[in-house]
């Protein structure tokens, strides 16, 4: 059985427009393939969120939510890989390894279950000689303090909450094929 099929499209075109700022990274780059240590420990990695560092984001900001989602997932609606809701607005960096739990995000910051059901990052572990897969890790400005959703909410349920309150994206997107 193949599993080619066409490129999904960039999510975030798809979305309303936000505003753009820098995320950087030490351990990932835009466009080339993720280390070992952010694959998923059942394709051969280590499943450890990569260090993320953002700056430029508009003053009005007041929260961040960070995201990783993979359209490129052989399913319908793509893969959530990583949801960390209401980080404070203090906060600019997240060290490798953030996403292992809660205790691991500052302030009153939480992961809801990623879509391997997981309240934590789940690396990249697409399907063995499948396409190439994009892993967007998204830093959300938001223009409140807390997203009204809980530990309990779904991917899409945050997203959703977004669409209304993203001030600004900041994107970087690396690649990872088994």
């Amino acid at each position: 059985m193949s599993l080619e099929r066409a490129v999904a499209p960039d999510p975030y075109e798809l979305l309303p427009a936000a505003g753009s700022f820098t995320v950087t990274s030490t351990d990932v780059a835009d466009g080339q393939q993720l280390p070992m240590s952010a694959v998923h420990d059942s394709a051969g990695g280590q499943n450890i969120s990569p260090q993320l560092s953002w700056s430029g984001f508009p003053e009005e900001t007041r929260s961040f939510v960070v995201t990783c989602f993979d359209p490129d997932a052989p399913i319908p609606g793509g893969f959530w890989h990583w949801v960390a809701v209401n980080l404070p607005a203090s906060t600019t960096e997240l060290p490798a390894g953030a996403g292992g739990s809660d205790d691991t995000l500052p302030g009153g910051a939480f992961h809801v279950r990623n879509d391997m059901s997981a309240p934590a990052y789940a690396g990249a572990a697409p399907p063995q000689g499948d396409q190439v897969h994009r892993y967007y890790f998204v830093v959300h400005a938001v223009d409140v303090d807390a997203l009204e959703v809980d530990s309990s909410a779904s991917p899409a349920v945050v997203s959703f909450n977004l669409a209304f309150h993203t001030l600004a994206r900041a994107i970087l997107t690396p690649t990872y094929r088994h």
